[in-house]
């Protein structure tokens, strides 16, 4: 890539060596930055608006009109002073995690009634161009001095001096608008492959899913002569197949409870681990978030205790239907409500009814039986009337070793593209800390 002709030292250890005419300014002195203090809630007196909050701004580059904003109200100073225009950027003033500070995104249109909501700083440029700014906020240096400033313990947050006090390199206007270009064409063209690769491992995943469904419901003879199994919405089964409720496998199928009922507390440290839905994640167990529960509390609540080899199903929540075995890593170990531990009469069963238990057809079911109100929730019966198509356990190991042979083979194809994504984002954040700070000179790059 081409270099600019001359560089000068820039007087900032982390911007290094800078195009000779370039400046570095605070962002105080090149725009204005409020932290909004408009809130969700709506007031008596107050003029109807459209809120543009945290969710939005970090989970989208660009404001634009078609993103869904929250109904509020707001004064008319509010409303002068927190309205969008183009241009505009807006920025994460806090977060749970530092590394989340200062996420930015760029306004592309004049907005009439939709204004800064609250988490946010809203930062109108007066002498920077916005999309150049905004690009500027997603440099790796920019970042790091945001997460070294933020400040807390539990969450994170920004202070306006912090922004104000922020370095910012300043080209030439005609530089800024040929960066900006120049960065809109090249990350929308990383961002292209980014999503086709997403997209690949979407189909993977769904192969994934069709090996494990063909395989637990049908067997892996194709010429097997074949029965109705009673049951609709399974269909025709291998002829030598049984049909079981789960609750005729099982020494036990219950659900853990909060430790508060029991006037206990969980603790961000010890010896016995209290597992939630969150630890739950791909099909395994994982170690965070990390919550314990002393002895005594896990003694109090000893009919949950969990054991090696349980079946732990998320009945409760967002996840629901995500399944694991629990294995001797994370043990002693105890859970809570929105987790259900199946305890198998047979041990040898358990990695043919943990292949079953993930397949689409008990994850449709589960929906159609679990009850709607504040969130999901599948009661234990219904857990335990859940029906399945059951080979002889040869069959069963036979079935087994196949599905892990199938998804071992595509899980190393998914793997491959999630590290091509992880390069490609690496790429993108790169080059664009590389354009910003005049490592690299786009000013003759044009349009192929």
């Amino acid at each position: 890539m081409k270099r600019y002709p001359q560089y000068k030292n820039s007087g900032v250890e982390w911007l290094g060596e800078v195009p000779e005419w370039w400046e570095v300014k605070k962002l105080k002195y090149l725009a204005d930055a409020f932290p909004s203090n408009i809130d969700k809630k709506s007031k008596d007196g107050e003029e109807a608006v459209w809120l543009c909050n945290y969710v939005d701004v970090y989970k989208n580059e660009f404001i634009t009109s078609d993103l869904s904003f929250m109904a509020a109200t707001a004064s008319e100073d509010q409303r002068e002073k927190f309205v969008l225009r183009r241009g505009d950027v807006l920025a994460t003033k806090d977060s749970e995690t530092p590394d989340d500070i200062a996420n930015p995104a760029l306004v592309l249109e004049d907005f009439d009634n939709v204004l800064c909501g609250y988490h946010l700083t809203h930062i109108k440029p007066k002498r920077i161009y916005g999309r150049y700014l905004f690009r500027y906020f997603q440099t790796k240096f920019l970042k790091s001095y945001f997460e070294v400033s933020a400040n807390g313990i539990t969450r994170y947050g920004l202070g306006v001096d912090k922004f104000g006090s922020a370095l910012i390199l300043i080209p030439s206007p005609q530089e800024q608008t040929a960066i900006a270009n120049y960065l809109d064409r090249k990350t929308a063209e990383i961002d292209c492959l980014i999503a086709n690769k997403e997209r690949l491992i979407e189909l993977y995943e769904e192969e994934k899913t069709a090996v494990i469904n063909q395989a637990v419901t049908k067997g892996l003879d194709p010429d097997a002569p074949m029965k109705p199994s009673g049951i609709d919405w399974l269909g025709d089964i291998p002829e030598h197949w049984d049909v079981k409720r789960l609750k005729h496998l099982t020494v036990t199928i219950s659900k853990g409870t909060t430790p508060s009922t029991a006037g206990r507390e969980i603790l961000p440290n010890g010896v016995v681990r209290f597992l939630k839905a969150e630890n739950i994640l791909n099909n395994n167990v994982v170690s965070e978030p990390e919550n314990y529960i002393d002895e005594v509390t896990n003694e109090i609540l000893k009919r949950s205790k969990l054991e090696v080899d349980d079946l732990l199903f998320v009945i409760a929540g967002a996840t629901i239907g995500k399944v694991a075995i629990l294995s001797t890593d994370h043990l002693p170990a105890n859970t809570n409500q929105a987790v259900a531990f199946i305890r198998l009469a047979r041990k040898d069963f358990v990695k043919f009814v943990w292949y079953w238990l993930q397949s689409s057809i008990i994850n449709e079911l589960l929906w159609l039986k679990a009850v709607q109100s504040a969130q999901p929730n599948l009661s234990m019966e219904n857990l335990g009337n859940f029906y399945i198509p059951f080979p002889k356990p040869d069959e069963q190991t036979a079935i087994v070793q196949h599905i892990e042979t199938e998804c071992s083979r595509l899980d190393t194809i998914i793997d491959k593209f999630k590290k091509q994504i992880e390069l490609l984002k690496e790429y993108r954040t790169t080059l664009i800390s590389e354009v910003v700070t005049g490592k690299i000179d786009v000013r003759d790059e044009v349009v192929q």
